[in-house]
């Protein structure tokens, strides 16, 4: 024992993380008007580089807060990601709540000591926390307290419905398009949806509408390990049997579970809570079939890439756990957060050099679109190699270009779309000189 956590600090002291070791022993549960006060005070601490905002209320009517880093908070820079992180999806799987507590203290506190690291990450990205996005559940679960805390109690909201099996389910619709040669990305919501959702679920999809957000995670807890999309199979009529639910971005989502998994002090070892995933890490349907679920439900109706982050055994650690547990998920949040940074991103203008957004950037052979945001910037997480990509809209002529990726920061191009109504009407005026030209001879 006395080796493993030696071990842990001394790749808590090697990791590059400079500044405080918050290890402390006095790292606490906290309930939600404790979660609330820890988030505010961060705010005033880092006054210039955060932002508390709320996404909505629970049931019950508690705040559902974000706490925002940027070097402009507030304000969406082209070319600068939007990433999340979301906790406590289910009330009674609180060490995911606590992490993005101490991940909020710690980015703050790094910041002021002039980590490097940090603070480039600070000003290169616009970093969301949710620590909690089920208050009510986790009050209900924290009363029962560590000791006595059932496997189910406080799981789902205050109505005790599962918030992960609460988003409108595009799984369905997207598999009968790859049958179809249908759309690929940003499909449909289904009509009276916001009121087939449970208030916390519908917040958070108002929430992925107004920020454009490129990856994200949500944390969990139950089993150790990385999951990642889909996590619906494609055969639900087999019973008692799992199958592999592979994204046209399998091969990149792979990478990111991975990123997570060996940055972690033991996910990576595979054996964890009696179970065994290669790697530490699991495509959500091999794993078991789920409905509804929130991680499909980024990739299929917005830009978003996300995974499942299971990170404890014991899903209501006791407050003596935690300071470990911070530990070994320290350098993992970090590294997961900066893959952001990977892949390409653009911008997309017309002759005119006016930004264009929604314009949809298609990269051969991967049959899955992103679109542009508002400013006409783009992001497409990708591993490194050599890429056709094209941006199209209505309206416009296609641009198309071969990028290479390489294996650092995201590469930064841009592309003009030439408008199809100049070409039609110069066609036009071409067609009315010939006609003219038929008559005058």
């Amino acid at each position: 024992m006395w080796l493993g956590w030696n071990i842990v600090w001394l790749g808590a002291l090697l990791m590059g993380l400079n500044g405080t070791v918050a290890w402390a022993s006095d790292i606490q549960h906290h309930r939600y008007e404790e979660l609330v006060r820890a988030l505010f005070v961060v705010q005033s601490e880092c006054p210039y580089i955060t932002r508390i905002y709320s996404i909505g209320r629970s049931v019950e009517g508690r705040h559902l807060y974000v706490l925002e880093f940027s070097d402009n908070p507030g304000i969406h820079e082209a070319m600068e990601p939007e990433f999340k992180y979301v906790g406590n999806m289910h009330g009674n799987e609180v060490l995911g709540r606590e992490l993005l507590i101490q991940l909020s203290q710690f980015l703050c506190e790094e910041y002021r000591a002039g980590n490097q690291r940090i603070t480039r990450l600070i000003h290169d990205t616009r970093i969301h926390i949710l620590p909690t996005m089920n208050p009510d559940g986790y009050e209900v679960a924290a009363k029962q307290g560590p000791e006595f805390n059932g496997y189910l109690v406080g799981r789902g909201n205050s109505r005790e419905v599962d918030l992960n099996r609460n988003f409108p389910d595009l799984n369905a619709l997207m598999y009968y398009y790859e049958k179809t040669n249908g759309r690929n990305h940003h499909l449909p919501l289904p009509d009276n949806w916001e009121h087939q959702v449970e208030l916390e679920t519908l917040a958070v999809i108002k929430w992925m509408q107004n920020y454009n957000f490129v990856l994200s995670a949500n944390l969990h807890g139950g089993a150790v390990v990385a999951n990642y999309p889909f996590d619906k199979s494609r055969d639900p009529r087999i019973r008692g049997k799992t199958t592999y639910s592979a994204t046209p971005d399998d091969k990149i989502f792979k990478k990111l579970a991975r990123t997570y998994s060996y940055a972690h002090s033991w996910m990576h070892k595979g054996w964890n809570c009696g179970d065994f995933f290669d790697e530490g890490i699991t495509n959500g349907a091999s794993w078991y079939s789920l409905s509804k679920g929130m991680q499909d439900f980024n990739y299929l109706y917005t830009n978003c890439f996300e995974i499942t982050l299971e990170l404890s055994c014991d899903k209501f650690p006791p407050a003596s756990a935690l300071s470990r547990e911070w530990l070994g998920n320290r350098e993992a949040l970090i590294s997961f957060l900066e893959q952001v940074h990977h892949g390409i991103k653009g911008m997309v203008y017309d002759n005119n050099n006016n930004p264009i957004s929604n314009a949809e950037i298609s990269v051969a052979g991967i049959n899955h679109d992103v679109t542009t945001g508002v400013d006409g910037d783009y992001f497409r997480l990708l591993l490194p190699g050599t890429y056709t990509v094209t941006a199209s809209t209505s309206g416009y002529l296609p641009s198309t270009s071969t990028v290479t990726v390489g294996p650092a920061e995201a590469i930064q191009f841009i592309q003009i779309l030439g408008m199809i109504s100049s070409l039609k009407q110069f066609l036009f005026k071409e067609f009315l000189l010939y006609f003219c030209s038929l008559f005058s001879q």
